[in-house]
């Protein structure tokens, strides 16, 4: 896996704001890779940023996460769905276009 690409997902999920979410597709859209390769690497590296706060496209997280991040969510006001699966994604979702304005400026220092 390329280091740099690792390393800007897990800037891109530095930006998201506290008490909001993105999708896998969101953050993968900012780096130009596929949502996918965006779940592999926070699979892989993503203990160290807030991976809470990276979603399906539903707002939803797999169960063991889910149960992890219940209480973070609750103190971040990100409410659940009533089907207890996540949160909806949107009346959660960070501001895109921000995001993207703060992502840029935090791989400023990173190789295209």
């Amino acid at each position: 896996m390329d280091d740099v690409v690792v390393e800007r997902v897990l800037r891109a999920v530095e930006q998201v704001p506290r008490g909001r979410v993105v999708s896998y597709g969101d953050v993968a859209a900012l780096v130009g890779i596929g949502p996918r390769q965006v779940g592999s690497i926070m699979k892989a590296f993503g203990g160290n940023v807030s991976w809470w706060r990276v979603t399906n496209s539903y707002g939803d997280l797999p169960v063991n996460l889910l149960d992890e991040a219940r209480q973070t969510w609750a103190d971040e006001g990100i409410l659940l769905k009533r089907n207890g699966r996540g949160c909806s994604i949107a009346e959660h979702r960070a501001d895109l276009r921000a995001l993207a304005a703060a992502y840029e400026r935090a791989v400023a220092d990173l190789p295209r």
